[in-house]
């Protein structure tokens, strides 16, 4: 239950970040342009918060925090005094109407890279992309990793940690090959190290986003630290509870067996589903033998499977494959400009791959996935979930300017037809476009929703 709860709260804080930040950036672009401004409103239905400035714009938070809309003055729509005609929306040139509609898009996107280059000035705690191995028969079979191994570069583009390896691979679904660049982790730390360049065929590279990263479906072996035999974690009401075992208790063996790895400990749970194993466990200067009954577990296989509830103690990383993703005050604000364009350009991509079927529409992620996304990231702290608002973030100005007439994007589609005929778009031909695009939206919607649900 606390789960839900700090995973709407943090949904409700991200979206309202950056509602805020879009709506505002019509609102300010309108101002500027002289249109008069009824209504901000962050949220839709039932106001909790309004406050009427001096000019008389009303600002509101409302209770649905789904959205957002700025109001303007607009013959269209109301009948406006001949007086205020001047500060009609509908009175601007094109090209200021087209300003207004795209500014709130372009607001996004300048703030993606406020919160990013705010990111790097703090840092990020991040971990090297170091492999090492590869998988059999997979697209990365044809490196051999005698040595640990560090990523740096996916087919020319500079990669620092995981995260910005999985953003260069994610950018590569249906292509034909991408490139690979490693050096030894063992070269010296400060010098730019010169890497081999590896070119991968994957065109029978294929994954299940659900399932697997892109990383491990390309067959490339993360380097881990090793698992400690020290259990670090109890599930509440487990068998391991119940039995009595601590955290902290040191595993020595298991049936009489010695302890070899985890992966065999795991192995003799698993196949002992409701039939009691010994463990033989170290706690402080005492041993003792406890006996455990492993409850019985229907996997995703649809195989009974035991479980005990516990967690292991994993090594620390080397202190050579840690480091904190950071920059100077200037830096940082060509790093965040850099990381912005490169979320906008993957995102691009992958809305174009969903049309051409090389990205399944099973990927399409709703409310839901947003929020536990937002909910995880806040956990792991500020600098993270800045990270995910700007993900976000570039994501909503992009879907937004889709040329679906319910979007800026329609409105801008209208516009430009307007600037190439010289007159505007009829305003039948806008009703049945808004119709069109609003019953697009609303199965697309509905898509990432039934998405959200079958993860659950």
């Amino acid at each position: 239950m606390f789960d839900f709860f700090w995973n709407l709260g943090s949904f409700i804080i991200a979206l309202g970040i950056l509602i805020t930040a879009h709506e505002y950036g019509h609102f300010w672009v309108a101002r500027r342009c002289g249109v008069k401004v009824h209504t901000f409103s962050i949220g839709f239905g039932k106001a909790i918060w309004r406050k009427t400035s001096k000019d008389g714009t009303e600002y509101v938070v409302a209770m649905i925090p789904l959205g957002g809309y700025v109001k303007m003055l607009d013959e269209r729509v109301e009948d406006v005094p001949t007086e205020l005609v001047n500060q009609a929306f509908n009175r601007k040139t094109v090209w200021q109407r087209i300003a207004i509609v795209a500014a709130g898009p372009i607001a996004n996107f300048i703030f993606a890279i406020i919160a990013l280059y705010i990111m790097y000035i703090v840092g990020v705690p991040s971990i090297k992309p170091v492999i090492d191995s590869t998988r059999i028969n997979s697209p990365a079979a044809i490196i051999q990793v005698n040595e640990p191994q560090q990523i740096i570069a996916v087919s020319g583009q500079k990669v620092r940690n995981w995260e910005e390896v999985n953003l260069a691979l994610v950018g590569h679904i249906g292509d034909e090959q991408l490139d690979i660049t490693l050096a030894p982790l063992s070269q010296i730390e400060g010098i730019e190290p010169t890497g081999k360049t590896y070119q991968i065929d994957i065109r029978q590279w294929q994954f299940d986003p659900e399932k697997e990263s892109p990383i491990t479906a390309l067959g490339l072996g993360i380097f881990r630290p090793g698992i400690e035999p020290v259990i670090a974690m109890i599930t509440e009401d487990s068998s391991a509870e119940i039995a009595g075992l601590m955290v902290g208790d040191r595993i020595l063996s298991i049936n009489q067996e010695n302890y070899k790895d985890w992966n065999t400990f795991v192995d003799v749970i698993q196949t002992s589903a409701n039939k009691p194993v010994d463990i033989y466990i170290e706690r402080g200067n005492q041993r003792l033998s406890i006996e455990v009954v492993p409850k019985a577990h229907i996997n995703e296989q649809g195989d009974t499977i035991g479980i005990v509830g516990i967690s292991p103690t994993q090594a620390q990383w080397p202190e050579n494959m840690r480091f904190d993703l950071e920059y100077g005050m200037i830096d940082s604000i060509t790093a965040a400009v850099d990381k912005t364009w490169q979320l906008v350009t993957v995102s691009f991509k992958m809305i174009g791959k969903l049309f051409t079927g090389d990205v399944s529409v099973k990927n399409l992620s709703g409310p839901i996935s947003i929020a536990q996304g937002a909910g995880a990231s806040a956990n792991y702290g500020v600098v993270y979930f800045l990270g995910f608002i700007a993900l976000i973030s570039v994501n909503l100005g992009i879907v937004n300017l889709m040329p679906l007439p319910v979007l800026d994007g329609g409105h801008l589609l209208y516009y430009f037809i307007e600037v190439i005929t010289g007159k505007p778009v009829p305003e039948k031909v806008q009703e049945i476009g808004f119709r069109f695009g609003a019953a697009l939206l609303l199965m697309l919607m509905s898509l990432a929703l039934f998405n959200d649900f079958a993860r659950l």
